[in-house]
């Protein structure tokens, strides 16, 4: 697997939990599964291996010089060292702003990666993820293409968010030591520039996405980011496989952030999350028996923090308690902290990333927003499921997969009037106690865990295998 990211040592956000989660699945499986990302400066060289010591990557002219380390891990888990390009303060950028060389960084990252499986693990797949790893199938039709090492090995490419696309000008083609014949339309060239994550979507063997529902989203106009032609001409190999989750990290009878344990059998332990969370957003301590939304999120319009702006003075109005965690956009980090001050005793917000807070208000929250404009998969919802969390969810994606009637509330329409509907709903439900009580157990008892999951993706390694 190449993935810029993947938990435990590298994450911003839930590519890093699917590719860290998914090779220990597989193995469950009797599949053998190996992971490659870039050691970034974040990462202590304390505690990894080296395995490779001198591992010279040539991009035209140019030489990086890197090495391959390997984490202690119950899979083989590779870094690739090269500081010059990735020790770093970022993975991607800093102050908002994309690292001007990204296209030499991750070029070389799956240039290096392919040297890890040529030397340290011979495979029979390469799994690609996202466009930071769109050039290994690139790389493998031209360059490596009379490889022996190469000779029969298949590239899956997963796209986990298709509004991150990996964009650059065309003169970085020799910079990048890309074949030219490559820019042309079914290749890696998009409106006059080159798109990393196209060469991806074009030459790799198959595609696959994180939901069912994404994979028919992004071949339409709406949600395809310009990609949806060549998507739907790529449609029968492209499938949809629900992430899952790991529910060793995320489960109330068991979660070490939380001040107390529960679970669907004895739920009196989230009234206490509930009192601790509302003390520790400071939050008077009345609301305890009216909702409490929660929301864990990055503030971006993808997440629907402009539906959410439209709606929320009315959704306040229900006598409704807001707390929310995230960061994003300046323009919607400063709305939400401006809702806060004009409501400080109905809404609170934190600015920035916590996973210990994250898991708090999932357990703490009696409802959990998720107001999506898209959402390729989505797994916050998943797991306020099994925090008896009830989500209020846009039937987009992922979320229109995993939620259902019964579990949660879903809307249709991206409007403030919608979500606004689908609140009042919720709230309506909330003050009938024992219906809601079997909303929170029928969510609890739904399995996402990463079985199912694994199963789709072994089989459909094992397919793959089989085509010419």
């Amino acid at each position: 697997m190449v993935s810029s990211e993947a938990a435990p040592l590298a994450k911003t956000g839930g590519l890093a939990d699917v590719v860290g989660s998914l090779p220990p699945a597989l193995r469950a499986l009797g599949d053998e599964a190996a992971v490659c990302i870039p050691r970034y400066g974040s990462i202590a060289l304390k505690g990894l291996r080296r395995v490779y010591d001198a591992l010279p990557v040539y991009l035209g002219v140019d030489r990086y010089d890197t090495a391959i380390y390997q984490a202690p891990e119950e899979y083989p888990f590779y870094l690739l060292d090269c500081p010059p390009l990735f020790d770093r303060a970022g993975f991607y950028g800093e102050s908002g702003l994309d690292y001007p060389d990204n296209h030499i960084r991750f070029a070389v990252f799956c240039r290096g990666a392919l040297a890890a499986a040529r030397y340290l693990f011979r495979t029979e797949i390469l799994h690609c993820h996202d466009w930071q790893s769109g050039l290994v199938p690139a790389y493998l039709r031209t360059t490596f293409s009379l490889d022996p090492t190469f000779v029969g090995v298949k590239t899956l490419f997963t796209i986990h968010n298709l509004g991150y696309q990996g964009l650059f000008p065309k003169t970085i083609l020799p910079e990048a030591a890309l074949d030219p014949a490559l820019f042309q339309p079914n290749g890696l060239e998009f409106f006059g520039s080159v798109s990393y994550i196209k060469s991806g979507i074009a030459l790799a063997d198959a595609l696959n996405t994180v939901s069912p529902t994404y994979a028919r989203e992004i071949q339409t106009p709406e949600f395809g980011f310009g990609l949806d032609g060549i998507l739907r001409a790529r449609a029968g190999v492209l499938t949809g496989i629900l992430n899952g989750v790991d529910y060793r990290e995320w489960s109330p009878e068991t979660d070490p952030y939380i001040p107390a344990r529960y679970s669907a059998a004895d739920l009196s332990g989230k009234r206490v999350c509930k009192e601790e969370l509302l003390a520790e957003f400071g939050l008077p301590a009345a609301p305890v028996g009216r909702p409490l939304l929660g929301i864990v999120s990055r503030f971006t319009r993808q997440k629907g923090a402009d539906l959410l702006m439209e709606a929320i003075r009315d959704i306040l109005a229900q006598d409704v308690y807001l707390v929310a965690l995230g960061n994003g956009d300046p323009e919607y980090e400063e709305a939400f902290l401006a809702l806060a001050g004009s409501f400080p005793d109905r809404v609170r917000v934190r600015v920035g990333f916590d996973e210990a807070l994250a898991h708090r208000i999932e357990a703490g929250a009696d409802m959990f927003l998720m107001p999506s404009h898209y959402e390729p998969c989505g797994l916050n919802q998943i797991y306020s499921l099994r925090y008896g969390t009830v989500p209020v969810v846009r039937a987009t994606g992922g979320l229109d997969d995993t939620i259902e009637e019964g579990t949660g509330f879903k809307f249709t329409e991206y409007s403030g009037a919608a979500l606004l509907g689908a609140v009042l709903e919720a709230v309506r439900t909330f003050s009938n106690e024992p219906v809601w009580r079997d909303m929170m157990r029928r969510g609890m008892a739904r399995d996402f865990s990463w079985k199912t999951s694994a199963a789709a993706y072994s089989a459909l390694y094992r397919d793959l295998l089989t085509r010419p």
